[in-house]
């Protein structure tokens, strides 16, 4: 197989034009060309009243040696364009694999081992993703909150109350793999090439499904309900996980992928002696605009085109404070939704459906905080330092989980906002007008006033004054990280335990979190037989 890139077609061009630019570029007839199938396809917008599809297309075609030695331009070979997996071990398994948590990370780990005939148990704290539908819109309505059934916990993880986004920056044949199993289980065909491919929370809620089944249909096992509150462990190995407190559950590997928000879990690990270590991460506020505004900053006259969707947008800020500020899980047609893990907590997120039609564009707008902000040595004192402001937000927000608001106009000069303007808050179960400074650093509100001003320059309309910042956003990372072993993957203290994805502080986003499962699973698979 080749892969040619840089085929470019104007966006009023037919789709028929690429298998043209593609004959020409092989110098082929066309009766050589065997298949084809689109790989990537991107926009260039770069220039102004111009915008392109830019495509990268497999192909098989006849006599395919000798044009790999024309060398011609932009044509490469595909050495591999699928995932293998990793060769079995021989040593017996004596007890099934047991995987803790059901996000990305965990859900692959579990699909891969069962792929491989392991039967694994993956045993979630949350319930599964109907009912946590269920318990999470009467949260928003009611404000009524659920510890174990919200946007953190349950089936499918955080992500499955996202965007859906699946770009990740990694080049690794695992992301492929992962990819085509979201398309085998629901998610749209366009992932596989689109340069900035997402699923979107109202696809993602079945494609979670219908992976859970497959586990289940392989022979594995998912419990609901069911939260690790200890570890066994004997000789440094571990022997065996305690759920809810009273079931013990002999365990010779396992694989922990609890998430960023099982704080919990993270202290009952320490406590048990595993390995656990600070890890910079970040925070500040969310800020909407109009769709419309990011639309045309980004597209200018073509905004409206029906071939192009909602746009987005990374921004990022080098700032004199010597902070970072930048954009992060950007939602094009989105909302921002509430997403505390605990009681008496304000915590934002933004979400969005897979046809991007809301009023809305939303981002988060954070700023970098590093180990030294904390206050303490202390390896868990990050999440003190997070909840210390999802307390405070959930105070100033009023104490009934309405989360606290500003206009960028009135943040910038210092004053609490009175009325909405040409932004309509989206967040529920609902706004109050408030101070930011009074639930963030000063640190981080001084480098997000630094910052708006400089990136308005970049994107036309981002410090405008009725733009929309709800706090407060502390959940885009893990403040830990559970250490472990480069290429064994598992625990430095305690072996056979694998730490995972973006819990583990391995990971950011949908597709590194279930390249990470991947990986963990395959350290399973190399050391041991199967069941079967």
């Amino acid at each position: 197989m080749l892969r040619v890139s840089n085929i470019k077609i104007n966006i009023d061009d037919d789709k028929s034009k690429i298998v043209k630019l593609l004959l020409n570029k092989l110098k082929i007839k066309e009766k050589d060309l065997i298949k084809y199938h689109i790989y990537k396809e991107s926009i260039d917008a770069r220039k102004k009243g111009k915008i392109d599809f830019v495509y990268t297309v497999d192909v098989e075609v006849k006599g395919e040696d000798k044009l790999l030695k024309k060398g011609l331009k932009d044509v490469v070979e595909v050495k591999q364009p699928h995932y293998i997996g990793v060769e079995s071990g021989n040593e017996k398994i004596k007890t099934r694999p047991v995987i803790v948590g059901s996000g990305p990370a965990g859900l692959f780990a579990a699909l891969v081992l069962a792929q491989r005939g392991y039967n694994p148990l993956l045993i979630e704290r949350g319930l599964d993703v109907d009912e946590r539908t269920r318990d999470i819109d009467n949260f928003w309505i009611n404000r009524v909150f659920k510890n174990n059934s919200n946007v953190q916990f349950g089936e499918g993880g955080a992500g499955t109350f996202s965007d859906g986004k699946l770009t990740t920056r990694i080049k690794d044949i695992r992301c492929r793999k992962v990819l085509e199993e979201l398309v085998n289980f629901g998610s749209p065909d366009e992932i596989l090439y689109s340069h900035k491919p997402h699923v979107g929370t109202d696809i993602l809620k079945n494609v979670v499904k219908n992976i859970r089944e497959e586990i289940k249909r392989l022979g594995g096992e998912v419990r609901f309900n069911t939260l690790v509150t200890d570890i066994e462990v004997e000789d440094g190995k571990i022997k065996s996980v305690i759920v809810n407190n009273k079931e013990k559950i002999d365990a010779q590997s396992v694989i922990m992928a609890v998430g960023h928000s099982a704080r919990d879990t993270y202290e009952m690990l320490y406590c048990k002696g595993v390995k656990i270590i600070q890890k910079p991460f970040a925070i500040g506020a969310r800020i909407e605009h109009p769709q419309e505004l990011i639309d045309k900053s980004q597209y200018k006259e073509f905004y409206n085109h029906p071939r192009l969707g909602a746009a987005d947008y990374r921004l990022i800020e080098h700032t004199s404070t010597g902070r970072t500020a930048y954009s992060f899980c950007m939602c094009p047609g989105g909302t921002v939704i509430a997403s505390a893990s605990n009681e008496f907590e304000v915590v934002t997120n933004g979400m969005s459906e897979h046809a991007r039609d809301q009023t809305n564009a939303n981002s988060a707008f954070l700023v970098n905080v590093t180990p030294e902000d904390f206050g303490s040595n202390h390896p868990l004192e990050g999440i003190r330092f997070q909840q210390k402001y999802e307390k405070l937000a959930y105070e100033l927000g009023g104490k009934n989980y309405n989360a606290p608001m500003q206009l960028v106009g009135d943040f910038l000069n210092d004053r609490i906002s009175t009325d909405i303007g040409k932004v309509e808050p989206s967040y529920k179960p609902g706004v109050t007008y408030s101070d930011l400074r009074e639930c963030l650093p000063e640190f981080v509100t001084n480098t997000m006033k630094e910052a708006l001003m400089s990136l308005d320059k970049k994107l036309n309309g981002f410090a405008m004054h009725d733009a929309v910042l709800t706090g407060v956003e502390t959940r885009s990372s893990a403040p830990v990280r559970i250490v472990r072993d480069e290429t064994t993957l598992e625990s430095v203290s305690t072996a056979n335990l694998y730490p995972c994805g973006e819990g583990a502080g391995y990971a950011g986003g949908i597709v590194t979190a279930a390249v990470d499962g991947i990986k963990c699973a395959e350290q399973i698979i190399k050391n041991y037989a199967p069941n079967c």
